[in-house]
């Protein structure tokens, strides 16, 4: 590819003004753009001129002030650049602004002020924008920028010739999406001034409404600046300046030149009430965040295909090795695995996917260790065995439905053996791939064609990263196998109800991986309803999930008005940053020329409207009278791969580029159909309950009648409420007690249900629920979820239905339901703790073996009562009660259920037995008293 080298130039003459250039090279065509396949040299910046870096170029020259200032607003980021330079020589001189952005960046403006003159950018169609520059041209009046690619930044430069005693303003601005790696989100600076600059400041402002749950400043420019960036912090916004003086710049005491030359960086993750994620609407807009987490990771299922071939002699194969060792001492007994290794020829270290072993991994890497690279590439092939390996896997039952399958392809050139035609090995590879396998690239170096990687992996449910080949070559694979070796979710999708959003981005992922975020943005349309809904759906292992949130139409807005550093903007830029990304990859993957046509019309139209600097459009920049232009053109760089500026998945974090694009492969699919209805089990009128500390209510259905009794036991025990080994189900309670505040240490506390457990013997699976957060536990793997969403969780024969702070619902077999109620009081309140009360219908299906304090009324005693008289209390009558062989002396009263209003309650009228119920239960209730939360009732009692 071409690409275009410029001198800016700028005389001021007296009172007129003009430019004066020098153009060599010329620009892109068209067929360059769009070549697909073409074997280009990447233009990027060597490694001495990365060194020679300087943001401010030129000699005797005087830069008053270098300032960036980002500003983030719910992951979104807008970052400005400003410097001030003054050409202090006796003569004239080319002065150079350079900024290096992050690839994942669009620039969305640049002005500059030179004596006088403002020019303006506007970002315009690309061959627009070349129109106009070349009328200026033309007429002698025209001066050009560009953008350069280095490793994981682009460099922005530009460069004008003005006299001395000229001073120029430079400024520029970029948008990019925080992308969440490895459980953070990273966002770094390219620092480099050149020189000593009088007012340096860097200035990063972070507000997120839900809550900032970290943010940390790395020492990344060095020990010379530690300590230096000073951060301030509260729940929601945080700020961090790094400000050193012209003194603390200084590489030395007496040095001139300046210690500042690096990426400062800040990272940060935010506060997650639940994993149903959050959906933020502002400006008409909306975005939804979805990053589960406590969730048991999915087995996994890998061939690793290594390139051995002769290319890879050296440090490419050192430290492929050397990665390749961690990444399989990563590896557990629930994975299996596989290595193809192949030049001219395939070979495989197994024919059959292992077990993760102890045994078998060490095999594995004594085998990597000996491998000798040489001989040609035949990527066709290996690839063929890979995917065979799989299949023969899948076809024999060894592969768990819901486990993840994957090949990771580690290559650094094209294929020079057997199928070499690129087109025909997608189409091979595509046509043996199942759908529940993905294929992840990695391209080392720039001798391999990553637009192929990169189609390739996107068109079969993967990505592709490039890794450099520095010294930290090992470190990027090992990150990026770190991104996709903890699979959490399948078939993950976002859905709105119908008629409430439009112009959604991609709602539906193959797979959600661990530490990332998957993000839906879209378009709210007009509504009488002030609330929007998300509900998502996903599998995880042996869990299928359905979660629920919403957000208020204008809570957001109001917040935002009330921000002084907050970027207002943010939804509808970011709906347009994802969506343009979006259609740059589905571009890259058209079929043909008309469907190319019409996603380049529509990235056109966003671009312009939304100011991106996209590898479609420019940046024309001009004078306030337009006699004046310069163009920012971005760069097309075909083995860089289809887009620059991804809305990433998880990329990864250092200082090495990782591109994994939540871009539209074409097995998405982008509808938003209103969701299904989550209609509950509904409970009966009267019911078994125990609510406060702890009151049970037994409801008797064939005497008619409600039966009250206390319990007062310690904090900490658990009583066994229902023991049915027939059904093969247990539920438990263990108790808490209220604060002690103003009590003594012997007087007693009331207690109350913390925990309430119900466990289900035949499939092993626990559902745990505290007043922080319900736990499905099944082995040794353990999903948790927290009260702050709605949820549906079906694992097997159980099924857990969360309402939002509310309540939760446990049905086992579609014969035995337990509801769990929710109580919040004050957090300052002097005793009172939250606590669950228990709700239990009297239908539950248990067999003849139940027992437990509420089981053993599953087979209902004959009760009688009479002898009907005034008690000591005028308000509570008394009577004697039979039940059991037992005469009891009762009192009318009183509880609260509070399925209806979870305040006040409602009254259940009953007749209260005195003494822990004695009498009434069988034994004592010490004989209820059990040692863990999953723990059978022993019998007899």
């Amino acid at each position: 590819m071409r690409r275009l080298a410029l001198l800016l130039g700028l005389l001021a003459l007296h009172q007129t003004h003009c430019f004066e250039f020098v153009v060599e090279g010329e620009w892109e065509t068209e067929t360059s753009l769009d070549e697909q396949h073409g074997r280009f040299k990447r233009a990027l910046l060597t490694s001495e001129e990365q060194e020679d870096f300087e943001a401010i170029r030129g000699d005797d020259i005087t830069v008053k002030s270098y300032k960036v200032e980002s500003r983030i607003t719910s992951r979104f980021c807008h970052t400005t650049v400003k410097s001030s330079v003054v050409n202090s020589g006796p003569n004239a001189q080319s002065i150079g602004f350079n900024v290096q952005i992050p690839k994942q960046a669009f620039i969305t403006n640049f002005t500059m002020n030179v004596n006088g003159i403002t020019f303006v950018g506007s970002v315009k169609e690309k061959t627009v924008a070349r129109n106009l520059y070349a009328q200026a041209r033309a007429r002698g009046k025209a001066a050009g920028l560009v953008r350069a690619n280095s490793q994981d930044m682009e460099t922005f430069k530009t460069e004008v010739h003005v006299p001395p005693g000229s001073k120029i303003e430079f400024e520029l601005h970029y948008q990019e999406m925080m992308q969440r790696k490895l459980g953070f989100y990273e966002h770094s600076l390219h620092l480099q001034p050149g020189r000593l600059v009088p007012q340096f400041q860097v200035d990063v402002y972070i507000y997120e409404p839900i809550g900032i749950a970290s943010v940390e400043t790395p020492n990344t420019l060095g020990e010379h600046f530690s300590g230096m960036a000073k951060l301030t912090s509260s729940k929601d916004k945080a700020h961090v300046v790094f400000k050193p003086s012209l003194q603390q710049q200084r590489k030395c005491e007496n040095c001139t030149t300046s210690a500042i030359d690096g990426i400062f960086t800040v990272k940060y993750d935010v506060l997650r009430d639940s994993n149903a994620g959050e959906l933020h609407v502002s400006d008409g807009h909306f975005v939804h965040f979805f990053a589960p987490a406590n969730l048991s990771p999915l087995p996994k299922n890998i061939v690793f295909v290594i390139d051995v071939s002769g290319s890879m002699w050296g440090v490419k194969m050192k430290q492929t090795v050397e990665a390749m060792q961690t990444i399989l001492d990563d590896l557990t007994m629930d994975d299996y695995f596989s290595i193809v290794d192949f030049n001219h020829n395939v070979r495989c270290w197994s024919e059959e996917l292992v077990p993760g072993s102890t045994i078998q991994v060490a095999e594995a890497k004594k085998y990597i260790q000996n491998i000798k690279p040489n001989g040609g590439t035949n990527i066709n092939e290996a690839l063929m065995r890979a995917v065979q390996m799989l299949v023969k896997a899948s076809n024999q039952g060894m592969i768990d439905p819901r486990s993840v399958s994957m090949i990771m392809l580690v290559s650094d050139g094209d294929p020079t053996v057997g199928e070499i035609k690129l087109s025909a090995i997608q189409k091979n590879v595509k046509k043996v791939m199942r759908e529940e396998f993905s294929l992840f690239s990695l391209g080392i170096g720039f001798d391999v064609d990553y637009d192929f990687l990169e189609r390739i992996a996107m068109e079969n449910r993967g990505v592709a990263q490039r890794i450099y080949t520095s010294h930290d070559a090992s470190d990027q694979i090992r990150r990026f196998y770190s991104q996709v070796s903890s699979p959490l979710l399948r078939k993950i999708t976002v859905q709105f109800p119908e008629d409430s959003v439009s112009d959604v981005t991609q709602n539906h992922f193959d797979k959600y991986f661990s530490g990332s975020e998957l993000v839906v943005a879209g378009k709210v349309l007009p509504s009488e309803s002030t609330t929007l809904n998300s509900f998502t759906t996903a599998s995880a292992d042996r869990l299928d999930l359905s979660l629920q949130t919403e957000a208020d139409y204008l809570e957001l807005d109001a917040a935002l008005a009330q921000q002084q550093h907050a970027f207002t903007g943010f939804a509808r830029q970011m709906w347009a940053y994802i969506t343009v990304n979006q259609l740059l990859a589905e571009r890259s993957m058209a079929p043909t020329a008309g469907q190319k046509r019409k996603i380049t019309q529509r990235i056109l139209t966003l671009a312009v409207e939304h100011q991106f600097v996209t590898p479609l459009t420019a940046l024309l920049v001009e004078s306030e009278e337009a006699k004046e232009r310069l163009l920012a053109d971005s760069p097309n760089d075909p083995k860089q791969g289809c887009c620059a500026g991804g809305s990433g998945m998880a990329a990864l974090g250092g200082r090495t580029p990782v591109k994994m694009v939540h871009s539209i492969p074409p097995w998405v699919q982008m509808t938003t159909p209103a969701p299904p209805s989550h209609a509950e089990r509904p409970l009966p009128d009267h019911i078994t309950i125990v609510e406060n500390d702890p009151h049970f209510i037994v409801h008797l259905p064939k005497n008619n009648m409600d039966i009250c009794f206390n319990i007062d036991s310690e904090p900490g025990h658990i009583l066994n409420l229902v023991s049915d080994p027939g059904a093969g189900v247990v539920v438990n309670g263990q108790l808490i007690g209220s604060k002690r505040v103003g009590v003594e240490e012997k007087e007693k506390v009331n207690t109350y249900f913390g925990t309430i457990s119900v466990f289900y013997q035949p499939d092993g699976i626990s559902v745990s629920v505290s007043t922080d957060r319900i736990d499905l536990t099944h082995g040794r793997n353990n999903h948790s979820f927290t009260w702050g969403a709605t949820a549906d969780i079906t694992q097997d024969r159980v099924k857990v239905s969360i309402v939002k702070d509310s309540k939760v619902m446990v049905t086992v077999d579609d014969k035995i339901t337990v509801m769990v109620l929710l109580h919040r009081v004050w957090k300052k309140h002097p005793t009172h703790v939250d606590f669950l009360g228990l709700y239990i219908p009297n239908n539950n299906q248990y067999s003849s073996q139940a027992h437990g304090l509420i089981g053993q009324f599953g087979q209902e005693p004959e009760v009688r009562v009479f002898n009907l008289h005034q008690g000591a209390d005028p308000l509570k009558k008394e009577a004697t009660m039979e039940v059991k062989g037992n005469k009891l002396v009762v009192t009318r009263g009183w509880q609260k259920d509070y399925r209806r209003d979870q305040k006040r309650g409602s009254d259940v009228f009953c007749w209260f037995i005195h003494n822990s119920g004695k009498g009434f239960i069988d034994g004592h209730y010490t004989n209820y008293i059990v040692p863990r939360l999953d723990s059978f009732l022993p019998l007899p009692l």
